[in-house]
């Protein structure tokens, strides 16, 4: 019985061990908020400073929920790389792969995989007419546009359309 206890106690600090540490790891590329939740305008729990160590719990369309030393929040995708920070390294070249979409074996790659809607909230969308209404309520007549620009002492300019396609 002893045994069986033991045995259990052993699993159990094995199986919450190894969780702990199949959670990704990434580094803060630059400054920034660490947020309650994930949204530009939610409430900041901490900040995050430039090559700031973080683990990865999860991901929220272009947000990552991360632990920092700090603070557990949410930041943008972008300002966090997965994986551990490069030792030494030109820093010029990181960025220069960064900004052209490259990655060092010269293969082009994908810096972020964020889409709009996922497949479940796509299923659970019904049509709402209320809401159409509203959004058709913030439109601008011609008049309204010409005079916002005169106020804004904007001027038209002409244009030529481009060509279409064939």
């Amino acid at each position: 019985m002893r045994a069986l206890k033991v045995g259990g106690a052993a699993l159990l600090w094995l199986l919450m061990f190894s969780a702990a540490m199949a959670a990704e790891s990434g580094v803060a590329l630059k400054a920034d908020d660490i947020r309650k939740e994930p949204f530009g305008d939610a409430k900041s729990v901490g900040k995050l400073k430039l090559n700031d160590k973080v683990q990865i719990l999860d991901k929220d369309g272009g947000w990552l929920q991360i632990k920092s030393s700090t603070a557990k929040g949410w930041v943008r995708m972008l300002s966090i790389r997965k994986g551990d920070a490069k030792k030494g390294g030109n820093e010029a070249a990181g960025l220069l792969a960064m900004s052209s979409g490259r990655s060092g074996t010269g293969k082009v790659v994908a810096t972020t995989g964020i889409r709009g809607l996922n497949e479940e909230e796509l299923k659970a969308a019904k049509f709402n007419a209320e809401e159409v209404k509203l959004a058709e309520s913030y439109a601008a007549s011609k008049a309204q546009a010409e005079q916002f620009a005169k106020e804004g002492k904007l001027v038209a300019r002409k244009f030529e359309y481009l060509p279409e396609v064939k």
